[in-house]
C-alpha cells in the first residue's frame, strides 16, 4: 500500500490493525526530527511553538509542552485549546488523539493508540491495532498514567496482586476479568494490506 494511503488511513478514526514492522517509517521521519531538535537543546519561546506549530500542523498559542516529549507522527495529535503536557511525556498517535481545552498532562504520561495482539501467535508477528483516544476538556492526567487506544478519557490501573498469564486484567484495582480466548484474534480482514 502507498505510503500517502496509509498516512490518509492513520487520520481517520476507524480502528486498523496491521504488521506494525510494514509501516512505511518515513511517515514518522518529521516527528523524529523535530522531536529531537525540540528536545537536545534550549529554545526560546518563540522557537518553541515555532516547532511544535510544524510538528502538530497547527497549535494552541495556549500550549505547553516540556521538554522531553516524543510522538509517532505528530500530524495525528490535535489540540482544541490550552494544553499544559509536562516532562516526558509520549503520545504513540498511530490514529488521531484529540486533546480537548484545559488539558493539564502530568510527567511520564504515556498516551498510546497502538496495542499489541491479545493473542500471542499474532503478537509475535507484530500484529498491533491501533484506535484513537479522545481527552475531553478539563481535564487532568496525573503522573505515570497510561491512555490506552480506544478510550475517551484515561484508563490507570492499580495492580495490587499478582496477575496470571493469559488473561485480560483491568481496572482500579487491576482485577481479571477473563481468559484471553479465540475471539481475541485479529481478523485477516482488519488487516492493512501492506
Amino acid at each position: 500500500m502507498e505510503t500517502e494511503k496509509i498516512k490518509k488511513l492513520i487520520r481517520t478514526k476507524e480502528s486498523y490493525a496491521c504488521e506494525n514492522i510494514k509501516l512505511p517509517q518515513e511517515l514518522k521521519e518529521n516527528a523524529k526530527k523535530l522531536c529531537f531538535e525540540y528536545n537536545s537543546k534550549w529554545n526560546t519561546d518563540e522557537q518553541s511553538k515555532k516547532i511544535l506549530d510544524e510538528l502538530f500542523g497547527t497549535t494552541s498559542e495556549f500550549m505547553v509542552v516540556a521538554a522531553p516529549f516524543h510522538c509517532d507522527y505528530g500530524f495525528n495529535i490535535h489540540v482544541k485549546g490550552l494544553a499544559v503536557i509536562n516532562y516526558n511525556c509520549t503520545i504513540v498517535d498511530t490514529s488521531p488523539v484529540y486533546l480537548g481545552k484545559n488539558i493539564f498532562v502530568g510527567p511520564n504520561v504515556c498516551i498510546s493508540c497502538v496495542g499489541h495482539a491479545i493473542d500471542p501467535v499474532q503478537r509475535a508477528q507484530s500484529v498491533t491495532i491501533s484506535k484513537s483516544i479522545h481527552i475531553e476538556d478539563d481535564v487532568w492526567i496525573g503522573a505515570n498514567s497510561v491512555i490506552c487506544g480506544g478510550v475517551h478519557i484515561g484508563a490507570g490501573s492499580v495492580v495490587t496482586k499478582d496477575i496470571p498469564a493469559g488473561v485480560v486484567a483491568v481496572g482500579n484495582p487491576c482485577r481479571v476479568i477473563r481468559q484471553i480466548n479465540e475471539q481475541d484474534k485479529i481478523s485477516k480482514d482488519m488487516m492493512l494490506p501492506l
